[in-house]
């Protein structure tokens, strides 16, 4: 008798374990997808964040050069500072969002002392603001009442910030 063929009696052929392939990149995973969206979240309110403060610095810098305006206009006139310093303040106010601009006098002038908290402007140098305008000849320390009004715009800029933050 012959010997059957050895291959025949071994039976299938096999091949060896394979591992599956590697995960693509495409789509990720549920937790990236909460990363992306919070990442996406904080850079837009970033992004909304920084451009108020760059409106709010802007806005600011426009308010200060119309002072310094005011101021270059009509130094030379003690009167003529005064009355454009007033106007400025009326106007920084009404853009404020107040009616208190049209108050007249004594009221202007309290009003500007509540809202700076001081009583500058009824007692002190402020209230060059309504007697300079309507006097021919009036001596008074002008750089100390610009010192004033500088205090007093920028504290409404600040608290405007607070407001619009």
């Amino acid at each position: 008798m012959s010997a059957a063929p050895a291959t025949a009696a071994a039976g299938p052929v096999l091949r060896d374990i394979h591992l599956p392939p590697a995960p693509g990149w495409w789509p990720p995973a549920p937790g990236w997808w909460i990363v992306a969206l919070v990442t996406g979240a904080l850079l837009a309110w970033l992004i909304v964040y920084l451009y108020r403060k760059y409106l709010q610095r802007r806005y600011r810098r426009a308010v200060l050069r119309e002072l310094d305006a005011c101021i270059a206009g009509a130094r030379s006139d003690p009167a003529a500072l005064a009355t454009q310093l007033s106007a400025f303040l009326r106007r920084l106010d009404k853009r404020g969002g107040t009616a208190a601009s049209a108050l007249p006098g004594e009221r202007w002038l309290e009003h500007l002392d509540q809202r700076n908290a001081s009583d500058e402007f009824t007692r002190g140098i402020g209230r060059v603001l309504i007697e300079a305008p309507f006097r021919q000849a009036m001596s008074y320390d002008a750089p100390a009442l610009i010192a004033l009004v500088r205090r007093c715009a920028r504290r409404a800029l600040d608290g405007e910030a607070g407001v619009h933050a």
